[in-house]
């Protein structure tokens, strides 16, 4: 085996923390000592042992004189735990070899700095690629510190989100809508608007065996959810977010009751000011966002330039109806040198149906 076997050992431990290490990065570490595997780590939660330190924790002898393999640059710098680089050094771990820098500013090259000025041999950007598509979430949280959004719909193949009459049960397959709960698991928060709490009752939670519940977020700008609704009657078990406008914040006491926490933001064009929403979340650690909305607030999010991944499930049918609602509502653009663009667009087929994804370009089509 080589380096580069090693960096893929690493990046399949690393996954073993997803949707649990967040606002942290995934992290995966190997520990080789004559072309042998003695030690092996991931960071599985976040507040738990980073992956340099319960690969150091895992080894079979001493790893003196051995080479560390590890997806991003040690950490150097007290924050929930200690400095990784300190744990290397102790254990006389010889050679390091790095995937990813990283990008807080805490560490940013410091980590490695470190080492090689205590005599440790570093070599970086060994399946870096790979290693950086690990970790977009934390790279795009550590630098704007906010959430990265990704919008999620499911349409039939002519565009159409629900019937004539609203009905949208089920519109792709049982496939599909495992990969969604996948994603419910991976990132922090789940947003929706009122007008989906209205139309569907929905619980916005993750049925994935093993999974985590993200963070519920519910746009609602003059407070109609119900006091009844799925997710109200379960937000003592759910964390769940109501982003209200100022005018609604005197209806706020019997949503705090129920265990709901209700902020009170500015409004702008008479809705929620999405752009604030998403600073206060990333205050509060929240790194990611799978934006599950209707048209009107898909729009919205495009339009002040809060998503940065697009995800259409696009199933095999035919509703039509003038009427029938559309994954994108709003104003929309002008003309077609105005659209919303996607870049480094994949699309992989899920049982019946198709999942087209994207990036947004932001080149094209930044915050306006």
């Amino acid at each position: 085996m080589n380096d580069m076997d090693y960096m893929r050992l690493a990046l399949e431990l690393a996954e073993q923390g997803c949707g649990w290490t967040n606002p942290n990065p995934m992290v995966g570490a190997v520990i080789v000592k004559d072309r042998r595997v003695i030690g092996e780590g991931c960071h599985h939660r976040c507040g738990g042992l980073h992956a340099e330190r319960e690969a150091l924790a895992d080894c079979k002898e001493s790893p003196a004189g051995a080479t560390l393999y590890v997806t991003l640059e040690p950490c150097c710098h007290h924050g929930r735990q200690p400095p990784c680089t300190e744990a290397i050094l102790e254990a006389g771990i010889k050679r390091v070899v790095v995937g990813s820098g990283d990008p807080n500013p805490l560490v940013a090259g410091k980590g490695l700095e470190f080492l090689r000025a205590h005599g440790v041999e570093v070599e970086t950007g060994v399946l870096q690629a790979e290693c950086d598509a690990l970790n977009y979430v934390f790279f795009h949280y550590i630098r704007t510190k906010r959430p990265y959004v990704v919008m999620k719909y499911a349409m039939t193949l002519d565009g159409k989100i629900a019937t004539r009459t609203g009905a949208s049960q089920w519109i792709a397959g049982e496939d599909a809508r495992r990969q969604v709960h996948q994603d419910r698991h991976r990132y922090t928060a789940i947003m929706a608007g009122v007008g989906t709490v209205l139309a569907d009752n929905p619980l916005l939670t993750c049925r994935m065996e093993g999974g985590r519940n993200p963070v519920r977020i519910i746009c609602d700008t003059h407070l109609r959810t119900p006091l009844d609704s799925q997710i109200v009657r379960t937000a003592r078990e759910v964390p769940t977010i109501l982003a209200v406008g100022e005018a609604a914040s005197a209806q706020a006491v019997p949503y705090r009751d129920a265990g709901c926490q209700v902020w009170v933001l500015p409004e702008r064009d008479g809705h929620v000011n999405l752009s604030v929403l998403m600073e206060r979340l990333g205050a509060a650690e929240i790194d990611s966002v799978l934006l599950e909305g209707g048209g009107t607030l898909n729009w919205a999010a495009l339009e002040c330039g809060v998503v940065q991944r697009v995800q259409a499930y696009i199933a095999p049918k035919l509703f039509g109806g003038a009427a029938a609602k559309s994954p994108v509502a709003g104003l929309g653009v002008e003309i077609p040198a105005q659209a919303v663009r996607l870049k480094n667009a994949t699309v992989t087929q899920i049982g019946e149906d198709f999942l087209l994804e994207g990036e947004v370009d932001t080149d094209v089509y930044g915050n306006r």
